[in-house]
């Protein structure tokens, strides 16, 4: 876990439930500031008072902001600069998914996956970053999924924004090496939060989840956290999702294909 005097102010978006809340939690004890981003206003300000109460030493601001918007991302980074709020940490957790075949989507919920998934990720990541490189410090999470290894049928688009928040991260981390900041990607499998109830197109449809593959948001963030203070690139939390990760990464594409075109649809 990082100590509170490697990292004193925290941004992580999504916060308002999942891995963002965890993250908020599990970061709590150990930082000064913690800014809480996400659409869900009444959530955060709960989260925010749950975190005053257990630690009261910790400072929360809490900032609603719709991340697909590129008109509320920058009134959210001006709104950082007018209070003079300079995060060294910034953990990038929202993120959105789409579960059904490419043909049959809407491309509004496409247009705000891409968004939210890649272009806020990169804004936000774009308008931090100078400042730590100016204090030579800080550090950067992307959260990104073990399906970024994979082209998944039903799961095209959300596949391929995380193959894009993965490189991304793996580039952004030699490019600031030398300035001392760490870029981790959380790449884990499956999550029981949230996300995969926004990810359905209809209530009575279910996501092809292998139970045993399923790992707890707290053992995600604290191997997240705990990977970042060791300075690796990248973490899959859970030994079955390592194993699994280690196996994709060494079958050739073909074999991906033929796996892929075996894997179970929807239901």
């Amino acid at each position: 876990m990082p100590t509170s005097s490697t990292y004193s102010c925290a941004l992580i978006t999504g916060a308002s439930s999942g891995l963002g809340e965890e993250f908020a939690l599990q970061l709590a004890p150990s930082v000064r500031h913690l800014v809480l981003v996400a659409r869900r206003e009444p959530l955060l300000h709960a989260l925010g008072e749950r975190i005053r109460t257990a630690f009261p030493g910790v400072e929360v601001s809490v900032f609603a902001c719709d991340l697909a918007s590129e008109v509320e991302r920058v009134k959210l980074v001006d709104a950082l600069g007018a209070r003079g709020t300079m995060p060294d940490l910034l953990v990038n957790n929202a993120g959105l998914g789409d579960y059904g075949e490419f043909s049959t989507s809407e491309w509004p919920r496409l247009e705000a996956m891409l968004k939210v998934n890649i272009e806020a990720l990169t804004h936000l990541t774009h308008a931090l970053v100078p400042g730590m490189i100016r204090r030579q410090s800080g550090a950067v999470i992307n959260v990104s999924s073990l399906a970024s290894l994979l082209p998944i049928p039903d799961f095209a688009v959300y596949a391929a924004t995380k193959a894009y928040v993965t490189s991304f991260s793996e580039a952004l981390r030699i490019e600031l090496m030398g300035h001392g900041i760490p870029v981790l990607a959380v790449c884990p499998g499956p999550v029981h939060t949230g996300f995969g109830e926004v990810a359905r197109r209809s209530a009575g449809s279910k996501l092809p989840v292998s139970e045993c593959f399923c790992v707890p948001k707290e053992q995600v963030v604290s191997e997240s956290l705990r990977a970042l203070s060791l300075r690796r690139a990248r973490v899959f939390p859970s030994l079955r999702i390592a194993a699994a990760a280690l196996v994709i990464s060494a079958l050739p594409i073909v074999v991906l294909r033929l796996a892929m075109t075996a894997r179970p649809r929807r239901s």
